[in-house]
């Protein structure tokens, strides 16, 4: 619906509220300012709404009755058993009439119908998808299907229950809906639309003109309208062949998802009505959508496209900051709150929540609309919501994407020098500990020889000893030399790592190739040189797997760090065996990816095979051990695995106890982590004893404005 189309539906709504016709009069003068071709089209409404005590769709007022006659078909017609009284709205190719039915029951119904000059195979097949798909739906608020069937000259329609209503933005402003209001009314659209996709349904064009509010009993009641250009998930919606045209968009772009904008060769899914939801219930809370829709429309389509794919919209709260004064008195006051109150409001939970939906990656949103309504009830209910604010390494990612060429040819350099000078580091570290326990072990052999030597003098099971000692000594010399011998075998190994690093970074010239070099191309680059370059140097290889494995899965490129955190894995595990401490990092980094890129239950075969070795390997009570118990217990939850993981989680909250004290953070964090598994499973008394001991903890730790 266009702005003058709400604009010219708000000033009739309270227009025909005014009984006075001098002050009714006064209000139409006033409020159409001058513009009176919109003063004469509110007049007819009013006209039309004495005359017939009955509801006219916002839509009514821009068809006139040329739009009426282009179709070959007029009011007062029989199309089937509806007589037909007005048209009342228009699509791309379908126009709704308000009808009558009269046998065998009489009522008002809408009835849609294709327009004259439209009726090609592919518009037939989008109208026949459109009515099977809302033929589908039974829910309440989801505006019915009642019949469906053709005209004599072969025009097909369909029959719907007549909406008598405005729009859910409309609706919220005029009644002066404070955010919570908002909130429940929109949590019925989050289940109309779960109802949608459950029956296989994508609607792919939620805005609030589709989105209606009617009244019952005095009561708002949410209706959905229009699956025009629903698309199936699941079922063969027509016998005709459907498809959407390679480059056509389909949606408004104001609400459109990215990956709609993008137009490849990825399938849109039920995610992408999340995301419009998300864009309706920014626009409910703040005014108006995360993009302005004029300045979508003259962009320019190219523009356009990029805005919706690209560009991060601010928080909704944050939106409310840029306005000016006046604006910002006349949308709290909408929403029957100062401008002060109605920040608070967003700032936090509902900032997150938005923001999730609204998400540029799909699979970073809510995975359906019932998910998303989940957490606005449990931010209404005032329990912890799923949604957070983004990382900083999120932040960091998207600003890499947006910002490629020479500064991320600068940034993997950085990394990549850095990841050499940690691997020397490491190298060197090792083998200076093996220094240091041979020259302790020097020492106590000296003084052992002292004391065989001032010894000298008494019996001769004195002498042996010394002799003994002696020997030993000597050994200990030898093992000095071998600890000096693997600290050179280790500066070698930095080298050749080093010299790998400087010849991949040193290969890349931009200026000589004609093009950025990408993160990817560099690291596709270096994992393929490791097979050749360092083919007989399988340590410096592995070294160097485990490193761009970490930097693949930094990256987000969980499949490239997987190849290659196997890989690494596989000759740590034949090199040292399982009971290993390279062993069980290189199993744990493995896991951690196999879990992010969704790949869950063989994380789970290897976190449970890691915890195992680490208790023995290490000791229940070392940190990485506790570690491997916490995301063993995170794999449990995810799994539904419940109880085991509530049991895990009890004995690392006891180990964190014993050995770190009850004021760490590490033994808050476990308690918080427990309290909240006690709350999903019910348990909600141990889940509040937590939390108060940890408040208190917290407090006294951390002082009473710690963010924490």
């Amino acid at each position: 619906m266009s702005h003058s189309q709400t604009n010219e539906e708000a000033i009739f709504q309270l227009a025909r509220k005014i009984a006075d016709p001098e002050t009714r009069a006064a209000y139409l003068s006033q409020a159409c300012g001058g513009d009176d071709a919109l003063e004469q089209r509110v007049k007819a409404l009013l006209q039309a709404n004495s005359e017939n005590d009955s509801f006219l769709d916002p839509i009514a007022a821009t068809l006139t009755q040329t739009h009426a006659s282009d179709l070959g078909i007029k009011p007062g017609e029989m199309i089937g058993r509806y007589k037909l009284l007005q048209p009342i709205g228009e699509g791309g190719f379908g126009v709704v009439y308000m009808a009558e039915q009269e046998k065998p029951v009489r009522r008002r119904v809408a009835l849609k119908v294709i327009k004259a000059g439209m009726d090609t195979k592919a518009v037939i097949a989008r109208f026949e998808a459109e009515r099977q798909a809302v033929a589908m739906m039974d829910h309440p608020n989801i505006a019915k299907v009642l019949d469906a069937g053709a005209t004599d000259s072969g025009r097909p329609y369909f029959v719907m229950e007549l909406v008598k209503g405005v729009p859910i933005t409309d609706y919220c402003d005029q009644a002066e809906l404070g955010t919570q209001e908002r909130l429940a009314l929109f949590k019925d659209v989050c289940a109309a639309i779960q109802h949608a996709h459950m029956k296989g349904v994508i609607h792919r064009d939620l805005k609030p003109s589709n989105i209606m509010i009617t009244l019952h009993d005095a009561k708002p009641v949410v209706k959905v309208i229009d699956f025009g250009i629903a698309k199936a998930t699941e079922q063969k919606l027509t016998e005709k062949t459907l498809f959407t045209n390679y480059g056509q968009m389909i949606g408004t772009p104001a609400y459109m998802s990215p990956e709609q904008a993008v137009m490849s060769g990825l399938d849109v899914d039920t995610r992408s009505d999340v995301y419009a939801l998300g864009v309706l219930l920014y626009e409910l809370l703040t005014g108006s959508p995360p993009f302005n829709a004029q300045t979508l429309r003259t962009a320019g389509y190219e523009e356009m496209r990029r805005i919706i794919r690209e560009d991060q919209p601010p928080k909704p709260s944050t939106r409310l900051q840029t306005l000016d004064k006046d604006e910002k008195l006349t949308i709290a006051g909408k929403r029957h709150a100062s401008p002060q109150a109605l920040s608070k409001q967003l700032n936090g939970d509902l900032d997150w929540i938005i923001m999730k939906a609204l998400e540029k990656e799909r699979s970073r949103r809510y995975e359906s609309a019932s998910a998303f309504a989940h957490d606005i009830q449990r931010h209404l209910d005032a329990e912890p919501v799923e949604a957070g604010a983004p990382s900083m390494a999120y932040k960091l990612r998207r600003f890499a994407r947006r910002n490629k060429g020479p500064v991320t040819v600068a940034a993997i350099i950085a990394f990549m020098l850095l990841a050499g000078t940690a691997v020397s580091s490491w190298q060197a570290i090792r083998a200076t500990r093996a220094e240091t326990l041979a020259v302790n072990a020097k020492q106590e052999a000296t003084a052992a020889e002292k004391l065989a030597t001032d010894r000298l003098a008494e019996v001769e099971r004195e002498k042996t000893r010394a002799v003994a000692a002696e020997h030993q000594a000597l050994a200990d010399r030898d093992a000095k030399d071998a600890a000096l011998t693997e600290k050179d075998k280790a500066l070698d190994k930095s080298k050749a790592i080093s010299e790998f690093l400087i010849n991949l970074l040193q290969s890349p010239n931009p200026a000589r190739d004609g093009r950025e070099i990408k993160v990817v191309e560099l690291l596709d680059k270096a994992a393929k040189k490791l097979e050749t370059d360092l083919a007989d140097q399988p340590e410096q290889r592995k070294q160097l797997q485990f490193i761009l494995g970490q930097t693949y899965h930094a990256l987000g490129l969980y499949p490239q760090a997987i190849a290659l955190l196997e890989k690494a894995r596989d000759y740590i595990l034949a090199t040292y065996g399982p009971e290993h401490p390279d062993t069980l990092l290189a199993m744990s980094n493995l896991a951690l990816s196999y879990y992010v890129s969704g790949r869950r239950d063989e994380a789970l075969k290897l976190q449970e095979q890691v915890l195992p070795l680490s208790r023995k390997v290490l000791g229940t009570e070392h940190p990485d051990t506790l570690l491997a118990m916490n995301n063993l217990a995170i794999s449990y939850l995810k799994l539904g695995r419940r109880d085991e993981a509530l049991i895990l989680q009890e004995q690392v909250l006891t180990l964190y106890r014993k050995v770190s004290g009850t004021e760490h953070p590490d033994t808050l964090l476990a308690m918080n982590n427990l309290s909240l598994s006690y709350h999903d499973a019910g348990r909600r008394d141990e889940a509040l004893k937590l939390q108060e001991q940890v408040l208190a903890i917290s407090r006294k730790v951390n002082g009473p404005e710690r963010p924490d």
